[in-house]
This record gives structure tokens, sequence and C-alpha cells, in this order.
């Protein structure tokens, strides 16, 4: 920094000013100026003009504001290259993840298809990639087959008498449920984003969300062993589910199938390198390679050539009908058994596409609109079920690449699914001989930068004890209660560590740095000096009913003036000069023998005499004449503690000590006036609109002849 910017001084010369004269001096509103009638914000609100219909019009499509202005020489060949880059992710991506969401591979590729072309119309963010991602396949996946597990289709072999799997049966109707499942997500994503409720996703910190991903990635790797394996462990459902089955796994371990074992070690060998050569080519290479398409090509053509299925028994994807298929309304049916797992799969992919959105809107200089981003996702999601597609949301991966390889507008996610929608209508029958075990390999090397996630425990140890705990607890709630219930017990936890916080907030005492008009607290800066006869008392939250009688004992502790002990003392100081005062009046009737000596008595005894505090109060000693409450950390104030501070002002009055109140906010103001604060006694005069004020004026008008007028500023 300049130094003459550090030298720089500065004087102001003002009145001391307390709310009433600050109301007085800007001219503030009434209530009724600033807050508008019922009816007259409906009719605002349902008044519609030309410009406001164009507005509504243009901000519930977006396509038609950007489109018009979409420039093909700028713009068109970035958004087609990234376009192309972004469909050849599709393909593995949507074969692979429909794994985790138990559904035929074809459905995978379905959701990579339909839900981007909704997207394009009403999306907000240039660089979103829609369709399957890992945690919602998951999600869908543990619906799926807790409804439609695979001892629901077991049926007798007329020939030998022997049970098999009804595998037709079971895809379809698990087909239905992931439907089901992501039109009611869609559904609540749509109602929310129309509510405004694009908040919702505040609630999901970076620290929660993250913990919850490397949860769900756990969650798919023990969900992909049995392909890698190919064992088939039982189906457990319910808290500890995941336990249960990583043992059955583990004891079904001496069953597994070699062929479908090299197969996957092979795979994820030559994935993982090159992944890591692709990382290392990164910066010299104008696209990345599309090393997942080059491998189910490689595999589909090696199974193909030596017949892994017939041969060897490696499962292999099986018939993949070429074509689109006709849409169909989802199983109303089935919505009270998905409904929370529908709230769950809603808020979740939101919060992962929200945060990607404003990322890349960030960097690019553009404005995601949060409610809008809801609502064209719950429209992706709702047409999509339609077309049995299952829950999708930007994917991380994709998403960078579409942002890396140039892509400018919504126009590059048409690109993508137009490869998807020829891949679907033409090359879909040429991969039915790839190996699943090679689709499970792919989602397992593709999960690496969630496990990568698992240093935040490190990193937040350092920084933050408490994301530490709600990271923790997230993991833990998450692999025990299963991904619904422990995104539930997730943010209940969040929540509830932001309520500790404010229930034990710091309390402290300021001091003024000589010199200055500024207070810091006297226990963390050892230039910061107490206001002689003043006790400036702040805290570090907002004053409401969970922390306001915290906010009393505190303030007691910090003055060291009991107020209970010290009114109930004197209080009985008081009673006990009563008692005395009755006893001297009777024994001064008794006494009286003249009129001369009756008068005499009645005199001496004609008023009770002044108590003064110091007399009653002779037990305590204090040199405090006034006390400041620095309400500034406050943005909302309650009717608890509205009554908790009148309190305080009644209670230290009876031991003649003056309360004001410093840097409240004109929301609080307001609040206050709402809550019957002020009265005769309690004025607004009571309220300064900094420490700095406060102090000037508790010194100077306090009238308590011991204290010498005093300015801070000149110390």
């Amino acid at each position: 920094m300049d130094s003459r910017a550090r030298s720089a001084k500065y004087r102001v010369e003002r009145q001391v000013l307390d709310e009433q004269r600050l109301e007085e001096l800007t001219r503030r509103k009434t209530l009724s100026e600033i807050h508008k009638p019922l009816t007259d914000r409906l009719k605002d609100t349902f008044r519609c003009t030309l410009p406001k219909l164009k507005r509504s019009v243009m901000s519930s499509c977006p396509v038609l504001y950007w489109l018009p202005k979409y420039s093909v020489w700028d713009y068109g060949m970035p958004d087609l290259v990234s376009g192309i880059s972004v469909g050849i992710m599709h393909l593995p991506q949507g074969l692979a993840y429909a794994l985790l969401a138990s559904v035929p591979p074809v459905f995978g590729l379905y959701t990579s298809l339909y839900p981007a072309l909704i997207y394009f119309f009403f999306g907000t963010s240039r660089h979103n990639s829609i369709g399957t991602f890992t945690v919602l396949s998951i999600m869908v996946g543990s619906v799926t087959e807790r409804l439609a597990p695979d001892e629901f289709f077991l049926k007798t072999n007329g020939t030998n008498l022997t049970l098999e799997m009804d595998v037709a049966a079971r895809d379809a109707y698990r087909v239905q449920v992931a439907a089901a499942t992501t039109f009611l997500g869609g559904l609540i994503q749509v109602l929310l984003g129309v509510i405004k409720f694009g908040f919702v996703g505040t609630y999901l910190s970076e620290p929660l969300v993250r913990a919850y991903t490397s949860a769900a990635a756990a969650h798919a790797v023990v969900a992909q062993l049995k392909y890698l394996f190919k064992v088939s462990p039982k189906r457990f459902t319910g808290p500890l589910s995941q336990v249960y089955t990583l043992v059955d796994l583990c004891l079904s371990l001496p069953k597994t199938h070699l062929p479908t074992l090299l197969v996957s070690s092979v795979t994820i060998v030559l994935l993982t390198g090159a992944k890591e050569l692709n990382s290392f080519l990164s910066t010299k290479l104008p696209v990345p390679i599309p090393v997942e398409l080059i491998t189910i090509v490689a595999a589909t053509l090696l199974s193909s050539t030596i017949h892994l299925n017939n041969n060897y028994s490696v499962s292999v994807v099986g018939e993949i009908p070429s074509g689109l298929s006709a849409p169909s309304v989802p199983n109303l049916s089935l919505f009270g058994d998905v409904i929370g797992d529908a709230f769950a799969l809603a808020i979740v992919g939101y919060a992962v596409s929200i945060s990607l959105g404003k990322t890349f809107a960030l960097k690019h200089g553009y404005k995601v609109d949060s409610n809008q981003e809801l609502v064209a996702l719950g429209l992706s999601n709702a047409v999509g079920s339609f077309f049995q597609c299952f829950s999708v949301c930007s994917s991380m991966s994709r998403s960078l690449v579409q942002e890396t390889t140039g892509g400018k507008t919504q126009m590059a996610g048409v690109a993508s699914a137009l490869i998807v929608l020829v891949t679907i209508l033409k090359l879909g029958m040429l991969f039915q001989e790839l190996p699943k075990a090679v689709l499970a390999s792919i989602v397992l090397v593709n999960l690496k930068g969630m496990f990568k996630q698992y240093s935040d425990v490190v990193t937040l140890w350092r920084r933050s004890k408490i994301d530490l705990a709600v990271w923790l607890v997230t993991w833990v709630s998450t692999m025990l209660l299963n991904l619904d219930l422990g995104l539930a017990a997730s943010i209940a936890f969040a929540l509830f560590t932001v309520t500790f916080r404010t229930q034990m907030p710091t309390y402290s005492v300021l001091g003024n740095v000589p010199g200055t008009e500024l207070y810091v607290d006297i226990e963390t800066h050892r230039e910061a000096r107490e206001v002689p006869g003043v006790t400036i008392f702040r805290s570090s939250a907002t004053v409401y009913f969970a922390n306001a009688e915290l906010y009393l004992e505190a303030l007691k502790e910090k003055s060291g003036l009991d107020i209970g002990k010290m009114i109930i003392y004197k209080r009985r100081q008081e009673a006990k000069q009563r008692r005395r005062e009755r006893r001297a009046k009777r024994r001064a009737k008794r006494q009286a023998k003249g009129e001369k000596r009756a008068q005499k008595a009645a005199e001496q005894h004609s008023g009770p005499p002044e108590i003064s505090v110091e007399e009653s109060l002779g037990k305590w000693t204090w040199d405090i004449h006034s006390i400041i409450l620095d309400l500034s950390t406050a943005n909302f104030i309650d009717t608890v503690a509205i009554q908790t501070l009148k309190n305080i002002f009644r209670d230290f009055s009876e031991i003649d000590v003056d309360i004001y109140f410093s840097g409240c906010q004109a929301s609080v103001v307001e609040q206050l006036e709402r809550g019957d604060f002020f009265s005769e006694t309690l004025r607004k005069q009571h309220l300064f609109v900094s420490v700095h004020d406060a102090v000037l004026y508790c010194l100077n008008h306090r009238g308590a002849a011991s204290l010498p007028r005093y300015d801070p500023t000149q110390a």
C-alpha cells in the first residue's frame, strides 16, 4: 500500500446523532410509504403491460432473447467443435451410468438426448452440459432396486422346474420407477422455481456437497463390484444396507468369474493410463482424447471377434433397440413410494447445476438466473420422463470440456444431442457385444476425481473444525443411512451447526483506540482503552429467541453487575428500611406526651428519607454509569429479543445505570417499532447511529459530577 495512503487523515465535525435526530435529517419514510398495502402489491403483480409481458416471456424462455442475436460467424464453429467433443463423451457415460441407475443402457442414451434439447430452450447457463451424472444415477439406482428387486421377478422354468430371472419384466418395471421418480423430481424443481425458491441450493454448503458426492462415489463402487467380479450379492435396503451388501460381496468373492475379472482389470489399467496421458497432454491438445469412446469401441470389437459372451460367459449389454421409443405417461401410482427420493434428487441435481453454472458465469461475465435454472432443470427432467429418461443435471467433466473446447452458447448442447441422436438411430446396435464389465470399469475410473475429495478432511482440519464435522457427519450418514436419508440428516446437522454458532457467539467488551473513533475488543487488542464509566458490549451474532438468555448472562458477566441479585438485594434493603420507618413512627407516637414533643417527632419523621443507590447496595461497588449495547451485528430481531432488551433497560435503570443502543440497521429499527419497543422512558433518543455517538452522549450528558467531560478522539 502507498505510504501516503497509510498516513492519510480525515476529520469530520458533526452533531452527535441518535435515531430520532437521524430520521429528522434524512427524512426517513414512514412504514406505510416503505411497504405498500397488500392490495397495491397484488395489483402491481397481476397488472399486465406490454413491456412487462415481454420481460416475462423472455425470462421464462431465454432462447427467445439470445437466439435472434446469435452470430454464426462468431459462435458457430466453436459451438460445433465443443458440441461434438461433448457428444462423444455422452455416449460412453450414458451407457455406463445407465448401469448405475439399474436400467438398460439404451435409456442412458435417451437421457443424454431429450433433456439437453429441453434445456436449450429454458436454460440460462451457456456452458452447462445437461445429461447423466454419477451421483444422480446412483440415487435413481437405489430407488429402482429398492422397488424392483430381483426377487420380485423370479419365475419357474417349465422344463426343469428351476427358478430363473424374468429380466425383461424387471427392466421394464425399473424403467417405470426411474421415470416416475424423475417426473416427480422435475415437478418439484419447477414448482420451486415458479415460487422463487432458487435460494434453496444455498443450504447445501460446499463441505456438505463434497462429502455427499464422496459418499455417493463409495455407493457407486459397491454397486459396480458385482459387474467387475460377476457375482450376485443379495439386495439389502434400509439403514446399513451398504455395509450388509459389502459383507455379502466379500463372501461371494470365491465365486468370482475370472474372465470377467480379467476384462475389468485390463480395462481399468488401460483407461487409467490413457486418462493420465490425456491430462499430461491437455495443454498441447486442442480437444481431449475421447478415451472412454475409444475404450468401448475397442472392447466391443474385441468382444465380437472372440465372442466373449458365448465362449467365456462374459455378460454383455445385449440388445439395443434402434430408433426412438414412443412417449408414455409416467406411472402415477408410484409417486407415493418415491416422493422422498424425488425431493432429494431435485435438491442435489439443482445444487450441482447451479454451482457449476455460477462458476462459468463468473468466469465469462454473464448472469445465471437461479430460479430459471430450477425451472429449466425441472422441465428437462419432467419432459424427459415421458421418454423414459432418468434424472439429469450438469456434469462437471462434460461441462469443463464444453467450456475448454471453446463453447460459447447453449447451441453446443444441441450439437452434442445430435451426436447422441445419430448413435441411437444408426449406431446403437453396434454396441450390443459391449461387456458390462467395461462400462463398470469406466464408471470406476471416472470416480477418481471424487475420491480425491477425501483430502478435504486434512484441509478442513486446519481451516474449520465445524466444517470438518459437517463433512464427516454427511459422509457417515450417507454411507449408513443411504442417499435420501443421508441427505436429510446432513442438511439437518448443517443447519444445527449454524444455530449452534448463533447460540454460542463471541461476547466482548469494546475499548477505544486512542486518537480515533474506533472501538475494538479489549481482550484481543493491547492498545484498546476502556472508556471511563462506560461499558460497551457487543455480540458477534444477532440476538434472537435461541440466544437471548445467553446474551443477558454474558452482559452480566462482562459488566460485572449481577443485576438479578442486586435488584433482589436492593428491594430487601428497601423493605427493611420501610419496616424501620414504621417502627420509628409507632415508637414516636408512644413517646409523644405533649403537643410540642409530638409535633417535633412528626417533623422528624414526616417523610421517608431518600435512599441512595450506594446506601442500598453497599454490598456492591462499581464505577459504571452507562452501558452501550452495540447491535451492529443484528440483521433481525424477534419478540423474545425485544422483550429481553426492554428488561435490560428496566432492570439496570433500577441501579441507576443508563442503557443505550448503537449501530441498529434500519430494518432492526423498524422491527423495534413494530414490537412496541419504544415507550415514554425508552425512546429513540436511546438509539445512536454508532458506538462513538453513544459514548460522547453518555459521557458528556450523564450529569455525573465525578466524571469529567470526555472526548475519546482527543485522548
